[in-house]
């Protein structure tokens, strides 16, 4: 049996697009304008970028965010850990 999915239609990067997923129309909608506010930012910083170029750059970005943002998890996770370590 399928489960329940919601379709969203965004526009990132002035194309039209149908998401398609279990998260919340809310949450589908912010996350298409956080990646269509990256697209336009690196947009406004390299003028003449074709589409290809700018989403490959608006990727690496994005992934770059995250793996910096996986270190700092794995960073404050190890002081919490410490933390509950030292109150025994």
């Amino acid at each position: 049996m399928s489960e329940f999915k919601n379709r969203i239609n965004v526009t990132i990067n002035d194309q039209h697009f149908t998401i398609i997923g279990d998260d919340s129309p809310e949450h589908i909608r912010y996350v298409a304008h956080l990646v269509d506010e990256k697209m336009q930012e690196l947009g406004q910083k390299s003028a003449g970028l074709d589409t290809t170029r700018k989403s490959i750059l608006t990727a690496v970005n994005i992934m770059h965010e995250k793996v910096l943002l996986e270190e700092e998890n794995r960073r404050l996770q190890q002081e919490i850990n410490q933390f509950k370590q030292s109150e025994d």
